[in-house]
């Protein structure tokens, strides 16, 4: 197991900083090549499709307001429309205005690499000043995105290989637990791949209802060479990806530290995976075509997503 000043070495041995060039956003994300995204169009063997995500509730994870309006011409300002809009009275409408905050852990969300700073840089070594309170981020924001990411997805799921209903909080996975997941599912990670971590914890949310809390199951920090070395685009996990406590007394959260910062690896956070290993169990096919599509949000460092396994 690395120790904490392997792990602070990461930032220099692992990084991606002028790799892609210094004006470079997307980081791992280039793994993603033409050719790689028509390999994951041939992963889709029985057109089956499942949601990687959870349901946001409300009102708990979601401030919302609906307004419904039976006819929309009995609505206000309906006089100043045109003729045709007032005189039409069968239609009408509902509309909502949502307030949301997706970082955390509970909703299902894409971080970007401006997500995280590790003393005061961001991805590519641009500075935290980058980031506005007014405008939000002018380096490394959700919408380098914006054209989506399609790409083969792997789901390596550590619970089934160790054989239990779900990981316990603190229990961190190694990169001996993914290559003996790969063994036994019959499947192998390549470069521009996104990696799922089932952990088991969804199994655990959907029998309890609870989510959050300060320890969990996820990534430990020594598998990030791992992931680096195998060209891994995105990893996605059932928890907030970091396992907690991390093992490392200055380094809160190696996996989104090092990750975004000095890979520019893009991360899942909060993914609900128990569909998706039912269905690779049923189907006996363990990786899949993944598109995750970020709301284009303006200079954010990420967005809530509906990542989409389809087989």
């Amino acid at each position: 197991m690395p120790t904490q000043d392997d792990v602070l070495g990461y930032f220099d041995t692992l990084s991606n900083w002028g790799r892609w060039g210094d004006d470079d956003e997307l980081g791992t994300l280039n793994h993603i090549t033409d050719d790689v995204r028509l390999a994951a169009a041939r992963a889709v063997r029985h057109g089956r499709s499942v949601s990687c995500a959870w349901e946001v509730a409300v009102p708990d994870d979601m401030e919302r307001s609906t307004t419904t309006c039976p006819c929309a011409a009995d609505m206000p300002g309906a006089e100043h429309m045109p003729k045709a809009f007032h005189d039409d009275r069968r239609w009408g409408y509902s509309s909502e205005r949502l307030g949301i905050t997706f970082h955390g852990n509970t909703l299902t969300h894409v971080d970007s690499p401006c997500h995280i700073y590790w003393d005061g840089t961001m991805y590519n070594g641009r500075p935290h000043s980058l980031v506005d309170a007014a405008t939000g981020s002018a380096w490394a924001a959700v919408t380098a995105a914006a054209n989506g990411i399609v790409t083969r997805g792997v789901l390596l799921d550590v619970a089934r290989v160790r054989d239990v209903p779900w990981l316990e909080p603190g229990q961190g996975v190694t990169p001996d637990d993914l290559e003996e997941a790969e063994r036994r599912q019959g499947v192998r990670v390549r470069p521009g791949d996104a990696v799922l971590l089932r952990t088991g914890y969804g199994r655990a949310r959907h029998g309890s209802g609870a989510s959050g809390g300060i320890r969990q199951a996820g990534w430990h920090a020594s598998c990030l060479p791992w992931l680096h070395e195998r060209g891994v685009a995105l990893i996605g996990a059932d928890t907030p990806q970091d396992v907690q406590p991390s093992g490392y007394e200055d380094v809160l959260m190696p996996v989104h530290a090092v990750g975004l910062v000095a890979m520019g690896l893009w991360l899942l956070d909060n993914c609900d995976l128990e569909a998706c290993a039912t269905t690779a169990a049923d189907l006996g096919q363990w990786d899949f075509q993944l598109a995750v599509a970020p709301v284009r949000f303006a200079g954010t460092s990420g967005s809530p997503v509906n990542p989409i396994a389809t087989f």
